[in-house]
């Protein structure tokens, strides 16, 4: 997938992430009706896609890649706080002609909110894999 930021959750599923808008672009066209999508309330993060279907997924599975997704957004890098990020099924996302690049619209999506700690926690676990 190569232009991706990857990462495995502890339930061993694969999540993909948009590094920018173009990747961003990529990553929504490739991710299944079924599949699971992700992007912070704020604007700015990468869209991040859990490669299974949605039955198959657990909350803990959502959890920790709506951690990813904060992660490697402009809300957590500018503030440092708590980041609100939605979650949605590929089926829910549509584009306009009038966006641009790597943004698009969700007819249907939940709210998971990610505690800074849970991001510092995620940082300081990857750092130790690097």
């Amino acid at each position: 997938m190569g232009k991706f930021r990857e990462f495995k959750t502890s339930g061993g599923k694969q999540v993909l992430a948009g590094r920018d808008a173009e990747s961003n672009e990529k990553l929504v066209e490739q991710a299944g009706k079924e599949e699971i999508i992700l992007h912070t309330a704020k604007p700015g993060s990468p869209f991040v896609n859990i490669k299974d279907d949605k039955k198959k997924i657990t909350k803990k599975d959502i959890k920790e890649a709506a951690i990813f997704c904060a992660r490697y957004s402009q809300d957590w890098r500018d503030n440092k706080k708590q980041v609100v990020a939605h979650y949605f099924l590929g089926e829910d996302v549509f584009k306009l002609k009038v966006m641009k690049l790597g943004t698009f619209g969700v007819k249907n999506f939940k709210e998971i909110k990610i505690k800074k700690e849970e991001i510092e926690k995620f940082i300081k676990e990857q750092n130790k894999e690097d």
